[in-house]
Parts: C-alpha cells; sequence; structure tokens
C-alpha cells in the first residue's frame, strides 16, 4: 500500500471527483467502489483492468495489482495505492476495514452476485448499499474534451472505411471486407475496432447484427456495413450500405424511405424532446411507407467510452434529451431472405438541435460503387 500526494490532478478530473463526491454524500454513503473499468476511467484517467476504486470525502484509493505500477505513476499518482496479491476482494474488505468505511455504495449492475455475498460475509461492520448510476449520470453529457475525443474517433473510422472501400473487389468474402477495414482504421491510429465489425452481403443484411462470414460479393450486391473506431478510449459508430454497380429495385425503394427516416429522426434532436417521440418521428416515416413491421429496434443510443451506452433513443423511454448528450440515429428496414438497409449518424445534441457528427456521403447516388 502507497500513499500518494496531490501532484498530477487534473482540473477536469477533480471536477468529476468533486461532482461524484456530491452524489455520494447524497445516498447517505461514506465511500463509492467502482468496479466498471470505463467509469473508474472517467472519474481518475487510470486505464488498469480488474481493479476497482473507492471514493471517500477525502480520497481516491485504487485497489489494483503489480502490473499497473507504471500506469499509476502516470495516471494517478495523486491516488492511494493498494496492491493485492491475492483476490480483489480480499483488498477491498482490507481497505474498508482500515479506513472503517460504515456504509459502502456499490455499482449494483457492474457486481456479481457472488461478489456481493462475499463482501457482505467478510465484513459485517460494513454495510452494502446499491447506489443509483451516479457515473453513468454523469457520461450522459459529455464536456469539449470527449467531443474531440469522439470527433476523431469518427474521422478515423470515416478514413478507414474510405480506404477500404476503394479496394473492394467481386469475390471478396465478407470476412476479408471486415479485416480489411479494422486494419486501415488501426493504420490512422485507432487502438481497435469500437466493437466486432459488422459486414453483411446480400440477404444477411436482414439480420441487423449479422456476423461476417464467406458470403461473397458479386455484381448488383447490396453490403451493409456496421463499423466504429476507438481512439483515446472513445468510440464511434457509423452504418451504410454500398451497391456494387447497380441498385436492386427493392432495395432502392427501401434505402430512399431509410434516409428519409433518418433525416426525420436528426431533424427531431433537440434538448427538451423525449426520446420516445423522437424515435416515433423516424418510425412513422417507414410505417407510412408500408415497412413498420421491419424496423425492429430502438432509433439509436448514447455513445462515448462504450458503443452502447445512456441514453436510449428508442420507443421506450420517456426521458428528454439533454444539450452535450451524444447519440446515434439508426433506422433500419429488415427484409428476410432479401436484405437489410440500416443509415447511421453520431449526432451531438447542442442547445438549438441536432449536430451531425459524421460526414460520409449517404445519398443514393453516392452508396453505388
Amino acid at each position: 500500500m502507497s500513499k500518494r500526494n496531490g501532484r498530477g490532478l487534473s482540473a477536469m478530473i477533480a471536477q468529476r471527483l468533486a461532482r461524484c463526491r456530491r452524489k455520494i454524500k447524497a445516498c447517505g454513503a461514506g465511500a463509492f467502489l467502482i468496479s466498471n473499468q470505463n467509469d473508474y476511467f472517467y472519474l481518475t484517467g487510470f486505464t488498469g483492468e480488474e481493479s476497482a476504486v473507492m471514493i471517500t470525502p477525502r480520497e481516491v484509493h485504487l485497489i489494483t495489482d503489480g502490473r499497473f505500477t507504471e500506469e499509476i505513476k502516470a495516471e494517478v499518482p495523486w491516488a492511494r495505492s493498494w496492491l493485492r496479491r491475492g483476490f480483489l476482494n480480499d483488498e477491498i474488505v482490507k481497505a474498508c476495514k482500515e479506513l472503517k468505511i460504515k456504509r459502502l455504495a456499490i455499482q449494483s449492475g457492474c457486481i456479481t452476485v457472488g461478489d456481493h455475498a462475499e463482501l457482505k460475509k467478510r465484513n459485517k461492520a460494513t454495510r452494502l448499499i446499491s447506489a443509483a448510476p451516479i457515473v453513468g449520470t454523469m457520461r450522459r453529457l459529455k464536456d469539449d474534451g470527449e467531443v474531440a475525443a469522439m470527433r476523431k474517433a469518427i474521422r478515423v473510422a470515416e478514413d478507414g472505411y474510405n480506404a477500404m472501400l476503394a479496394t473492394i473487389r467481386v469475390g471478396e468474402t465478407e470476412l476479408e471486407m471486415a479485416a480489411r477495414l479494422e486494419y486501415e482504421m488501426k493504420r490512422r491510429g485507432a487502438s481497435s475496432p469500437a466493437f466486432p465489425t459488422i459486414c453483411a452481403e446480400g440477404p444477411n443484411a436482414a439480420v441487423p447484427h449479422a456476423c461476417p462470414g464467406l458470403r461473397r460479393v458479386k455484381r448488383g450486391s447490396a453490403v451493409l456495413f456496421d463499423w466504429g473506431a476507438k481512439v483515446g478510449r472513445y468510440c464511434s459508430d457509423l452504418t451504410r450500405v454500398v451497391f456494387v454497380g447497380s441498385i436492386p429495385s427493392k432495395l432502392g425503394e427501401v434505402y430512399r424511405i431509410v434516409l428519409e427516416a433518418q433525416l426525420a429522426g436528426i431533424a427531431a434532436v433537440k434538448p427538451g424532446r423525449r426520446m420516445c417521440d423522437v424515435d416515433a418521428a423516424a418510425r412513422k416515416v417507414i410505417a407510412d411507407a408500408g415497412y413498420g413491421d421491419y424496423f425492429t429496434h430502438g432509433l439509436g443510443h448514447g455513445l462515448g467510452l462504450d458503443v452502447h451506452e445512456p441514453p436510449s433513443l428508442s420507443f421506450r423511454s420517456k426521458e428528454q434529451l439533454e444539450a452535450g448528450m451524444i447519440v446515434t440515429v439508426e433506422p433500419g428496414i429488415y427484409l428476410p431472405g432479401v436484405g437489410g438497409v440500416r443509415i447511421e449518424d453520431d449526432i451531438l445534441v447542442t442547445p438549438t438541435g441536432g449536430r451531425i457528427l459524421t460526414k460520409l456521403d449517404k445519398t443514393l447516388r453516392g452508396a453505388v460503387i
């Protein structure tokens, strides 16, 4: 165990920790245990995995192991570190006892039933209480630095896609195209894809989350790509459909409808607007065209450190949009045995409406390669 001084604590991290502490105090806890990796990265900047962070009114306690000593020095020299030699729960119990924590708020959605039972059994002096999604709520609104990071992730994804698109040849498999797209993103600075790349040719695109396989591109193919880049730990998420040489008449009709629906959804993005109402604006276009039964998912989702994070731009949600959120808008129509069309952009909610951060062409003419 080693104690660090306050050097290196950035103003941004200090502000986030202060907001978090106010929320911890409001829920009546003496400390907050954060076990979700992206959440503790957001609050501290620490990048190590299989760790936890405990926030008390005056200190930040990092519970990790010896693999991350260099990361501790570089990223969180101001935190008090507890280097475990055994299991993570052993060190959490040790820290709670030494710090005399009476009430510990936990992330109930991020801790297993087994871990909860073990912590409760081994330290009866500390009461575990389920906290509201404290960090998740904070992460919904992006600051200027986060928006800049996500713009970079979008540019990397778009440039990688354009590079891949220029090399598509008849006879290539879905797996080959997906692999080359991920390679081109990494060449441009992505640490990884934001999620496993979807590349679906022909009828495979009727499955919204199709896995790339051995289907080959042919003349007249429609190919759906859903991909994103992770840059500086932040994600982008885009979807486009391309037509190889010519546009199948049925999918050309569907493409126009999906694009109209997407533009209607983006136009509905405004602070104070309910998520379900934004969804409805796009869904009505598809339903009025007779394809309502073939739009089988919500309109979009929040985007940031995770590729899917709150809020949910869904017909089920009556939450309201707020300036600073970044959401996807991605309506789709999926016709079994024929194919599917989905068009997706990343949208920043501003005080006056939605700003499209993605720049790729999505006209029907531009979709032909």
